[in-house]
């Protein structure tokens, strides 16, 4: 009984030891926490009224470095995004044996482009694309529609944190 209870401190000092050496290792990895975008540009001039520009809108503000300029004032604008697409497909990708539809990809594209009001080009015509894949089953179908939803929604913001991410990117006017 003795030497169980003697051991107890040395274990707990070989576990200390091995969550220092563990916290020393992910410091030393260059592992950091996403912090919040550094934008070039101070306003930016962002038009247009879907649900993605209007997520992007959120999520500059709520970086709190850009203000941004309402589409009449853009040419006092430091930078001008313009979102030049936005495409929903549904792809099928399966059918059962009677040719009822099992599985569907649903697919959202953005295309937009960065630029000074001047016309420099800060960013070219880019493309970003989210796909999620989702079961279907006829009996279900208006519960399937509402998933839908909610897959495009979560489509919509990887793409506008994506979105932020490369207008973050841009370092130079």
């Amino acid at each position: 009984m003795n030497n169980r209870n003697a051991s107890l401190p040395r274990r707990g000092f070989f576990l200390g030891l091995a969550a220092a050496g563990a916290s020393l290792a992910l410091a030393g990895c260059g592992f950091e926490l996403r912090k919040a975008p550094v934008f070039a540009f101070k306003t930016l001039s962002l038009s247009g009224n879907s649900e993605l520009i209007n997520r992007l809108r959120r999520e500059m503000r709520a970086a709190g470095t850009v203000t941004l300029v309402p589409p009449e004032q853009a040419q006092s604008a430091d930078a001008i995004l313009e979102i030049l697409g936005e495409n929903r497909d549904r792809i099928v990708i399966s059918t059962n044996s009677a040719g009822l539809l099992r599985e569907l990809q649903l697919q959202l594209r953005v295309r937009f482009s960065l630029r000074t009001p001047g016309g420099k080009t800060l960013l070219a015509p880019t493309e970003v694309s989210q796909t999620r894949d989702l079961s279907f089953n006829e009996t279900n179908a208006l519960a399937k529609e509402g998933e839908a939803e909610l897959l495009y929604r979560d489509m919509q913001a990887d793409i506008a944190q994506q979105l932020m991410r490369r207008l973050a990117a841009v370092k130079e006017l």
